[in-house]
């Protein structure tokens, strides 16, 4: 019964992992920003790789003064494709995919990029520990709505991965 029982938790896991990409759009587009912000754990933190900076965010103070300024341009996110791998000791990993839009421009195309999460289960409930999201094309952001601190390091220059990176297997 103990492997019914794993299964069990493992899915109830990976649901609940599944939700916080899908409920970060969703508090993007209500422009929920605390409640977005709520989803990090405390240290959490946000990296944003564009193909001539990287910026960081760390800690609900950072992503908060973060989020109000990129928030302010109203960026429509559209995922796909999420992926999720449990690793050990409530930590996982994931990847999704963004197609980002515009709502000041009638919905204009933004840019395209993806997301490395990193998760952590906080308090009994999972959060992102780091959300690292590589920039692939992106259209004139303005630099005030757009820009956190720059990071002193690139993001993949940091301390180990949290968990394991997903391993995707030919089917």
């Amino acid at each position: 019964m103990k492997k019914v029982e794993e299964a069990v938790k493992a899915m109830l896991d990976r649901e609940e992992i599944r939700e916080l990409p899908a409920r970060y759009c969703d508090l993007v587009w209500r422009n929920e920003i605390e409640a977005l912000v709520n989803l990090f754990t405390p240290d959490g933190e946000f990296v944003m790789v564009t193909p001539t900076q990287t910026y960081a965010a760390r800690g609900h103070k950072e992503l908060l003064d973060f989020y109000v300024r990129g928030l302010a341009m109203t960026p429509r996110p559209f995922i796909h494709n999420m992926v999720v791998e449990l690793g050990k000791k409530g930590r996982a990993v994931g990847r999704c995919y963004l197609e980002l839009r515009s709502a000041k421009r009638d919905m204009a195309w933004l840019g395209t990029g993806h997301y490395l999460d990193h998760y952590e289960k906080h308090k009994g409930s999972w959060k992102f520990a780091r959300r690292e999201f590589t920039a692939l094309r992106m259209e004139d952001l303005p630099a005030e709505a757009s820009a956190p601190t720059p990071a002193k390091a690139k993001p993949t220059a940091k301390a180990a991965p949290r968990a394991r990176k997903p391993k995707l297997t030919k089917a």
